[in-house]
């Protein structure tokens, strides 16, 4: 068996995740249409005499559809997370708030909220400041 090559091995080599020097270091991670690629690779290069059970297949399949759904799932929650910040920092305009920079603490009113590399910022003072500094937030008292 050291002079045939196993079917995992034919299948990486025809998804092009191996580098071809010696250390086989992986270079890229699986998407759907190499997983694919992998399934056909080892159907064709299965032995007819003792073939590859439908069970092992099948459970191929569910733990890429379980890492697809995960993946589905951490992109959600990070986009959750940024909707999430846009509305904090909606609610803080005209808030008073404190904040911390480089070791000072500035005080002043909320004058706009401000979007920077799809990251939502507020403006203090005429400066941008986001919301993980922010330390207090009060009522800014209204005049009259």
């Amino acid at each position: 068996m050291s002079d045939s090559i196993t079917a995992s091995a034919a299948a990486a080599a025809a998804a092009g995740l191996y580098t071809t020097n010696a250390s086989r270091l992986p270079v890229k991670t699986l998407g759907q249409d190499d997983f694919l690629k992998l399934l056909v690779t080892q159907l064709s290069a299965q032995d007819p005499l003792n073939p590859t059970k439908d069970t092992d297949f099948i459970a191929q399949m569910a733990q890429f559809n379980a890492l697809e759904q995960t993946k589905g799932m951490g992109d959600q929650l990070s986009s959750l997370r940024l909707e999430q910040e846009f509305l904090q920092s909606h609610q803080l305009l005209g808030r008073t708030v404190e904040l911390q920079d480089n070791g000072k603490t500035i005080s002043g009113v909320v004058s706009a909220m401000r979007v920077e590399a799809g990251v939502p910022k507020i403006e203090v003072n005429g400066h941008l400041y986001g919301l993980d500094q922010v330390r207090t937030v009060t009522v800014t008292p209204t005049k009259g």
